[in-house]
């Protein structure tokens, strides 16, 4: 008998991807046989790096967190309902991350209305981890368009992209 694949979908925008998305991705992996980082195009506001780049720099990221050799991460783009680009991937799980309480409200929201769209699928919510609870990429744009230290928020690599773009 085959063994069954448990497919999860960690949602985001990644723009840019930060150590806290990193924390949750790795921890997802203890989750499931396969997760699939979804990079949504479908952003209300136009995002500071092009789906192409973000998708990149996930991948990239993804390279040196240490996995199990029996998991996958596949990071892919979509542009449509969450819960149908989750149901093409064969997805019967969306893991969303929380790192403050004010987070909660919107994604208890949204998880209730994806169950109603999609009542096969279950939300896991990851706690952030203490060390990740304050960061969030707009505030990673800010301090990085006022020259500051991005650092402790995000890898060398994505600090370096960061300053470019800015030195534009």
């Amino acid at each position: 008998m085959a063994k069954l694949l448990h497919i999860g979908v960690y949602p985001g925008t990644f723009d840019p991807i930060t150590y806290g998305h990193l924390d949750v991705i790795q921890r997802a992996t203890r989750l499931v046989d396969l997760l699939i980082v979804g990079v949504s195009t479908n952003v209300p506001k136009d995002p500071f790096f092009s789906i192409q780049e973000r998708i990149a720099m996930i991948e990239e990221e993804i390279k040196s967190l240490p996995l199990s050799p029996d998991v996958e991460v596949k990071v892919k783009p979509f542009d449509n309902l969450l819960v149908n680009f989750a149901k093409q991937e064969g997805a019967k799980l969306l893991i969303r991350g929380l790192r403050a309480v004010s987070d909660f409200e919107y994604e208890f929201q949204m998880a209730g209305t994806n169950r109603k769209l999609s009542p096969e699928l279950e939300t896991v919510f990851l706690v952030a981890s203490e060390s990740y609870q304050l960061i969030a990429s707009n505030l990673v744009k800010e301090i990085a368009r006022l020259k500051g230290d991005t650092s402790p928020f995000v890898s060398p690599q994505v600090a370096q992209k960061l300053k470019e773009r800015f030195s534009e």
